[in-house]
């Protein structure tokens, strides 16, 4: 089998839009279409169903995939090790996280990182929902569930807590809030449950199963926004809730909720040495500022 083949059937298996495909590789799509008939032929068999709704694969060619995941990552493995940037802190380095925790804890302290690392290159990919490590999206990932599936490296990187909050105003403006049932009298912010991208962020049938969400959203930033102008009430991540001066916690020694942040990276990009760098940061990061995910306090920490 060609490379040049299996690049193709890969871009296509991630993608799953011929269009796309093509704009990744950088040729048109009558290449991609040629190069996949070519790759069909050589093994005799159907990789992709064609559809409305673009390619999918076969039971064929998920089987293909996996080796072909392994070949790319032995192939990146070798070219790194040939010219030397397994060992060299230059580069670029993509990790992919949690929308909130990308973008109120993670974007300050990559950006500390990058000022003591000037060849390394960070894109942080804060988004709200799970960045794909087998489609090469990241080369590593912060992400609430561990996987099970898979050729990763996965190690813990703290447990957080989420409260609920609202606003010094809105608690003086409603009525009081003494016990769990006082709650079905108020507003709550939270996720669109049937878009929700993981079911460990389901929390507000698990705190407050009678109430119902008058604003929802698939982005805890915009459920932060929301709470802090006072629309109601919401669940939300210490380290997020608490930059903000206006939030104060609600039932604070009643309604908590725990989760686990997990740090994930491909087998194949373990060794790499600019990645290990920015993960060996980023769990410092992490474990220095474990009572602030924990808000048992105010302030980050960051490393000197």
């Amino acid at each position: 089998m060609e490379w040049d083949n299996l690049r193709v059937f890969l871009e296509l298996a991630r993608t799953e839009r011929l269009m796309e495909a093509a704009q990744r590789l950088d040729v048109s799509t009558s290449t991609i279409s040629r190069r996949l008939r070519r790759l069909e032929a050589e093994l005799g068999t159907q990789l992709f169903d064609r559809n409305s709704q673009g390619f999918a694969l076969t039971l064929q060619g998920e089987k293909l995939l996996h080796y072909a995941q392994e070949a790319e990552g032995v192939l990146s493995a070798a070219a790194d090790a040939v010219f030397g940037r397994n060992e060299s802190l230059s580069g670029q380095v993509r990790i992919g996280a949690t929308e909130g925790f990308g973008c109120f804890v993670l974007a300050p302290h990559l950006a500390h990182f990058c000022a003591h690392h000037p060849r390394i290159t960070v894109d942080l990919l804060p988004m709200p929902r799970f960045v794909s490590l087998s489609k090469r999206e990241a080369d590593a990932a912060v992400t609430i569930e561990r996987p099970v599936h898979g050729s990763y490296v996965v190690s813990k990187l703290s447990d957080y807590k989420l409260k609920l909050y609202a606003t010094a105003d809105y608690l003086r403006a409603h009525a009081p809030i003494r016990t769990p049932a006082d709650l079905a009298q108020h507003p709550f912010i939270s996720y669109v449950d049937d878009l929700v991208f993981s079911a460990e962020l389901k929390y507000l049938r698990q705190v407050a199963p009678s109430v119902q969400a008058v604003f929802r959203s698939t982005s805890v930033v915009a459920q932060y926004a929301a709470v802090c102008r006072g629309r109601g009430l919401g669940i939300l991540p210490c380290f997020l809730a608490q930059h903000s001066s206006d939030l104060v916690p609600v039932l604070d020694d009643t309604v908590t909720v725990l989760r686990t942040f997990w740090l994930v990276v491909p087998a194949d990009r373990r060794n790499v040495a600019r990645v290990r760098a920015v993960c060996a940061w980023l769990r410092d990061t992490v474990q220095s500022n474990r009572d602030f995910l924990m808000g048992d306090a105010a302030q980050m920490t960051y490393m000197a």
